[in-house]
């Protein structure tokens, strides 16, 4: 059944969702108009690529300072990258079919679906992976807070590893060559276990050590 029959909400996509048409239009929309300007403008650099695994098994989980964010997550990686995006998103005629052909689908915030565990099954099948940004919006350089612990649920209900990455200076915005920098760190992997606050925990340190943040403890939120 494809996903638009499976449900008009579109938190449901299937294994043929991610074809290669869609995926040579992400790739083309991260590597050739934002990784330039990452290269040109933002001076990019990566550490950790190693650290990336050679299999499915795994969420990617950053930190979030900007809009640039997903684009450069997606940019940096060897496969497709399908995020979540809140499901008002796709009210919008244009913005579901930008959407649709980025490899995103719809979640409630309020509640994780049996339709989005499903998704992140099928990516498992795929060359895609599930990206996340455990903070849910952007958040202030320096700090980590505001951290949600449904990355790290959703982790335990798919058998997903946890790949921390942590990401300094998208918050700037830049425009004039070589004006800026990006620094992006790939941690190792956190292994998915039945203990969720631990596998949060763990992701916090991760990315205190990759970024040099200090973690702001506000009570995670459910």
């Amino acid at each position: 059944m494809s996903n638009d029959k499976k449900g008009s909400n579109h938190s449901y996509r299937d294994v043929k969702f991610y074809n290669n048409w869609r995926r040579l239009f992400l790739f083309i929309i991260t590597h050739f108009f934002y990784m330039i300007r990452f290269k040109l403008v933002y001076r990019l650099e990566v550490y950790g690529r190693e650290n990336i695994p050679a299999n499915n098994d795994f969420i990617i989980a950053a930190n979030h300072l900007s809009t640039l964010d997903p684009p450069l997550v997606c940019a940096i990686m060897n496969r497709g990258v399908a995020y979540m995006a809140k499901k008002e998103l796709f009210e919008n005629p244009f913005m579901c079919w930008w959407l649709n052909w980025l490899g995103a689908f719809a979640v409630d915030r309020e509640k994780l679906s049996v339709s989005t565990i499903k998704t992140v099954k099928n990516l498992k099948q795929t060359d895609w992976v599930l990206g996340i940004f455990p903070q849910g919006t952007r958040q202030e350089a320096g700090e980590i807070s505001h951290v949600a612990k449904g990355f790290a649920t959703l982790a335990k209900s798919t058998k997903c590893g946890i790949l921390p990455i942590g990401i300094t200076g998208t918050q700037e915005v830049k425009r004039l060559p070589f004006s800026g920098k990006i620094i992006v760190r790939i941690g190792h992997v956190i292994p998915y276990s039945d203990d969720v606050t631990g596998m949060v925990n763990q992701w916090e340190e991760a990315i205190e050590n990759l970024t040099g943040f200090k973690y702001v403890d506000d009570k995670a939120i459910v």
